[in-house]
């Protein structure tokens, strides 16, 4: 889940580029057009070196309002195999970067959330590199499919919305618009989507991906560097709510679910969400829990300020929800802190059945005359 996995994951798709376009470094790359494309061989090689080396410096940078304002051009006369050389060589920056970032680091990238953490930039440079060779390969009549593992890696971290298939690399062409995938219409249009990060004051509410919520769900550590006796439970069922929801091909990944990180030492303290995307009426239920020693300094009450604020600002959002036990004293004082109050008979008919014995309590934003 960490940096020397993502590292390793550039390395090799980078080597098996490589590996496929050395065998025709004696054609004329500026002569080739893959089918649909503007660019030619040479061009999309390049602009694959030049990924790696702005998300390379991006990550090392720590970049967070744009790019670090440089280009790379190549010298003149540089040669196919030349031009390799640079592919390897931005690979192992972008290897390196990857590596030695601190769990916590965040750079800028312009969509959706405008960050992305050091697997966000493992996932879109191994992206960039087997899309492109693929392209690539398709202009110079090579075949080309990567390991499955390589567009699993991608998909389970950039991809989120898109539900899994048997076949990762089939999978991810038709998330990108360059395949077919039976039962399921083309996609013409399309993005990768990093996690989300929502900030509070002595917490951020990182978003976890379809792999992080596979490894909580399984026993893991999803990633997170968790205090002593986290993660609680709750955290864990709701990571196996997030996986299904994956595989289901349901999951919106901004109303999944949150692990709290502590800003002065980035430990993760505990977990917040949703129990799923806002229905037709704009309604969204929330969950969280906390490990034990983090209970009672206020984490969950400041977390679930910043969430429900995010949320409410939203157009899809009209009102959040939240069902606690009578005897869950604690949860209740967390719930009234952050603005919710005991639901009367009319809300409660329109959320619908709970669990007997639940009570529960609503936030409602502004009405849209209000807004």
């Amino acid at each position: 889940m960490g940096g020397d996995v993502g590292g390793h994951r550039v390395t090799e798709a980078v080597a098996g580029a490589v590996a496929v376009l050395r065998t025709v470094t004696d054609r004329d790359w500026t002569a080739v057009k893959p089918a649909g494309m503007e660019w030619t061989v040479h061009e999309t090689a390049f602009h694959i070196c030049g990924c790696l080396i702005a998300y390379a410096g991006n990550l090392a940078g720590g970049a967070q309002d744009d790019y670090v304002p440089f280009d790379i051009t190549l010298d003149e006369g540089t040669d196919n195999t030349g031009l390799l050389h640079v592919l390897e060589t931005g690979g192992a920056l972008l290897a390196a970067a990857v590596r030695t970032a601190p769990r916590e680091a965040r750079a800028f990238h312009p969509y959706p959330f405008r960050s992305a953490n050091r697997e966000g930039f493992a996932a879109m440079g191994v992206a960039e590199v087997l899309l492109h060779t693929y392209d690539l390969a398709r202009g110079l009549d090579l075949a080309y499919e990567p390991p499955a593992h390589l567009p699993e890696y991608v998909l389970t971290r950039i991809f989120p919305e898109v539900q899994p298939g048997p076949d990762p690399w089939r999978t991810l062409l038709w998330a990108t618009g360059r395949g077919d995938l039976p039962g399921r219409a083309r996609r013409t249009e399309w993005r990768w989507s990093n996690n989300l990060v929502l900030p509070a004051e002595r917490l951020t509410l990182q978003g976890v991906t379809p792999a992080s919520a596979t490894d909580l769900a399984a026993g893991g550590d999803g990633g997170f560097d968790w205090v002593e006796d986290g993660p609680f439970e709750g955290t864990r069922e709701a990571a196996g709510m997030t996986l299904k929801a994956y595989e289901a091909g349901v999951h919106r990944p901004e109303f999944g679910l949150f692990v709290l990180v502590r800003r002065e030492d980035g430990r993760a303290v505990g977990g917040m969400g949703f129990h799923g995307a806002p229905d037709e009426d704009g309604r969204a239920e929330v969950g969280y829990d906390l490990a034990p020693s983090a209970r009672g300094r206020g984490y969950a009450t400041e977390a679930l300020r910043a969430l429900s604020d995010w949320a409410l600002a939203r157009d899809d959002v009209r009102s959040l929800c939240a069902t606690i036990e009578p005897d869950n004293a604690p949860s209740q004082r967390v719930i009234a802190r952050a603005g919710f109050l005991r639901a009367n008979v009319e809300e409660e008919q329109a959320y619908g059945e709970k669990e007997p014995g639940l009570r529960l309590y609503v936030l409602s934003g502004p009405t849209p005359e209000a807004t």
